[in-house]
C-alpha cells in the first residue's frame, strides 16, 4: 500500500491523545486488547476490503457503565430478566469488533478479518451494508453525553492501527450511515478532537466534520 493512500503513513507526529501505540496482526486480532470472543460475526464478501471505521456508542442499561452486560450481549449471554430495559431488546445479536470502556480499556470481540454485526441497514458514500466493509467501534456512552479523555486517548491509536493494517478511507460514526434510524454517538463525540487528533486529510471524514487539509 503506498503512502498516499494510507492515512497512518502520511498523518506525521502523533498528536498529544495518541501516546498508547496499537497493533493489529495479520489474524485481525489487536493484541492489546482484551480478548472477548463473540459467536456473532461471519465471513466479508470475497474480496471486500476494510475501508470504513465506524464509531457507535453503547450502554446497558442506556446511562448506566460499569458492568459486563455490554459483554454478554455480545456473548449472546445477557439476561433479558436482569433490567426492565433488556425486554426491549430481548433476542438481539450483534458485535462489534472493538468495544473503548470508560476508563479507556479496549475489547476486541470480532477479528477485524471479519465481518461483526453492528451496522445494520446502512450505507456510506453510496454504497450500502457497512458491515461488508467496516470495523465497528463501540464507545461506552449515551448518545448525547460526553465521553472521557481516556476513551479518545485509546481510539485515536486505534483507528490509526486499523489504517495501518486496512486500505481505510473513512471514519463516520453510526448516525451518519444510518440517518434518522441511529443517532449514535451523538453530539456529545468531540469529532474535532479526533479529526484534529489524526491529522487525516479531510476527506476521511464525513462533509461537516472534515478537518482542514
Amino acid at each position: 500500500m503506498s503512502s498516499a493512500a494510507n492515512p497512518a503513513e502520511a498523518a506525521g507526529t502523533p498528536a498529544q491523545d495518541d501516546l498508547s501505540p496499537l497493533e493489529i496482526g495479520a489474524d485481525g486480532w489487536c493484541a492489546q486488547a482484551r480478548r472477548c470472543e463473540s459467536p456473532n460475526f461471519g465471513p466479508r464478501p470475497a474480496g471486500c476490503a476494510v475501508e470504513l471505521a465506524l464509531i457507535h456508542s453503547i450502554s446497558l442499561p442506556p446511562g448506566e457503565y460499569g458492568s459486563d452486560a455490554i459483554e454478554r450481549l455480545f456473548a449472546n449471554r445477557l439476561d433479558w430478566d436482569a433490567h426492565p430495559y433488556f425486554q426491549q431488546i430481548r433476542g438481539l445479536q450483534v458485535s462489534s469488533h472493538f468495544v473503548v470502556r470508560r476508563n479507556g480499556e479496549l475489547l476486541q470481540f470480532v477479528s477485524c478479518n471479519e465481518r461483526a454485526w453492528h451496522a445494520g441497514r446502512s450505507a456510506w458514500r453510496g454504497r450500502e451494508g457497512c458491515n461488508d466493509f467496516s470495523v465497528g467501534v463501540e464507545l461506552e456512552g449515551l448518545e448525547g453525553e460526553r465521553f472521557e479523555d481516556a476513551q479518545y486517548a485509546r481510539l485515536l491509536p486505534l483507528l490509526r492501527a486499523i489504517a495501518r493494517r486496512y486500505p481505510l478511507q473513512g471514519v463516520a460514526g453510526h448516525e451518519h450511515v444510518a440517518p434518522g434510524r441511529k443517532i449514535d454517538p451523538g453530539p456529545g463525540f468531540d469529532w474535532p478532537r479526533v479529526t484534529g487528533g489524526l491529522r487525516w486529510h479531510g476527506r476521511y471524514f464525513p462533509e461537516g466534520l472534515r478537518a482542514p487539509r
